[in-house]
């Protein structure tokens, strides 16, 4: 494989980014050889290089899509480079809001449905106690604290679902987020408990407020 396969494209960032909040955002998924920051003209973008192209690959598929500081990053492999290449919206500032992909920032959107990745897993954990306020947002903003969320539900009797990309990070959210304090985006607290889900998917219920639900992240302490 060439360097341009362990190269990836950041885009969509906000504007007062820096190289060192762009490392951060990259560093656990392997070793980077330098971070490229373009920002005198026009909306900022960057370029980042791994030592590894399997931790170029993972970056992108953890992070195309991911919230940031109210921006929804737009990580994928450069035009011509032979690695994997994620689907991923086109350019512009895109602010994030409700449901849908990314979304690490409006939480205005109580009861929108769920949040989403582009793809589903079977690391999936059961939160139980959460308060009536609790949003799929909320608890998509609690859970990652354990990794990359890819999906997160939650439903009318204060139960919800969340899975992760990666199967330790969902042993690490039942290990550290198991009777945690949990707080809604209209200021109710409670602890909650998560707990594996050892069937799967196979649960069908109805969320909170209108009909789907919600897809898609990691900042582990």
């Amino acid at each position: 494989m060439s360097y341009k396969d362990a190269r990836i494209y950041v885009g969509n960032l906000p504007p007062d980014i820096r190289e060192r909040d762009i490392e951060d955002l990259f560093l656990k998924y392997g070793r980077i050889i330098y971070v490229d920051l373009k920002n005198r003209r026009g909306p900022p973008f960057a370029f980042v290089e791994f030592s590894d192209p399997r931790d170029a690959e993972d970056a992108v598929h953890a992070r195309n899509g991911y919230g940031y500081d109210g921006y929804n990053l737009r990580v994928e492999f450069p035009r011509g480079s032979g690695g994997y290449r994620m689907g991923g919206g086109g350019g512009g500032q895109q602010r994030s809001g409700g449901g849908g992909m990314g979304g690490g920032g409006g939480r205005g959107s109580f009861g929108q449905g769920r949040f989403s990745a582009s793809r589903r897993s079977e690391y999936r954990v059961l939160v139980s106690g959460l308060p009536p306020t609790g949003s799929w947002q909320d608890l998509k903003d609690h859970m990652r604290e354990a990794g990359d969320v890819c999906y997160a539900d939650v439903y009318k009797d204060g139960t919800g679902v969340v899975e992760y990309l990666r199967h330790d990070d969902m042993k690490y959210a039942v290990r550290k987020l198991d009777d945690t304090k949990f707080r809604s985006h209209e200021g109710e607290t409670s602890y909650v408990r998560v707990k594996e889900d050892k069937g799967g998917r196979s649960r069908s219920r109805s969320p909170r407020g209108s009909s789907p639900r919600y897809d898609r992240s990691r900042s582990r302490s």
